[in-house]
């Protein structure tokens, strides 16, 4: 089974991922935990570029060529294999990350997209993905409790967040492996949505 989450940044994607790796395997079910851009060696290169904030010269072509490549390593080299050996894998972003950002944030035509969504995972789609919607007002005040720097993408500004959550809320209007989760809540109600919807499929 292939799962992936999908949000904004600071939506707690990564928190409920590693929650879910957990529950399935306290249950004896093998689970890899994967991230885009990485999860490869070329993948952590490619991921250093993408978000190092000296490169914000980097056109819209050359992202979206990047995040693909990234992720056409990681599916042939990690993902298909750890599936046909029966694993459960758990991505932290996937293609739909590309089609919000790329697509609805930076405005490439979403045919071209699709495209090179196809081509990069050779078709390869989750059996379930959780969108963790929190609104911009949230990641704002996220954000400033961390005391983090905002990385290359995380600068964008919210306008382009903006896009890029209605994007995300479109997908899941259309897609229904789609799971819209409200991600205001705590950690623990979240992660029992999950596991209920996990134990439904």
């Amino acid at each position: 089974m292939l799962i992936t989450f999908e949000g904004l940044d600071y939506s707690g994607k990564s928190t409920q991922v590693r929650l879910l790796a957990d529950w399935l395997e306290s249950r004896g079910r093998r689970a890899l935990v994967l991230r885009e851009p990485g999860g490869t060696e070329i993948g952590e290169r490619i991921r250093s570029i993408l978000l190092d904030r000296t490169n914000m010269h980097l056109t819209q072509a050359g992202e979206l060529f990047l995040f693909s490549a990234s992720r056409a390593q990681l599916v042939e080299d990690v993902i298909r294999p750890a599936l046909a050996d029966g694993v459960t894998v758990i991505l932290d972003r996937y293609f739909d990350s590309t089609t919000a950002y790329q697509g609805y944030g930076r405005g490439i035509p979403l045919e071209v997209i699709h495209a090179v969504n196809r081509f990069a995972t050779r078709g390869l789609t989750p059996d379930r993905t959780f969108f963790l919607d929190i609104p911009l007002e949230e990641i704002e005040r996220r954000i400033r409790e961390s005391g983090a720097a905002r990385d290359r993408m995380e600068a964008s500004g919210d306008d382009f967040y903006r896009r890029v959550r209605n994007g995300f809320l479109a997908l899941a209007a259309t897609e229904s492996r789609f799971v819209v989760v409200d991600g205001t809540r705590v950690v623990a109600a979240i992660h029992e949505e999950i596991i209920r919807t996990i134990e439904g499929v």
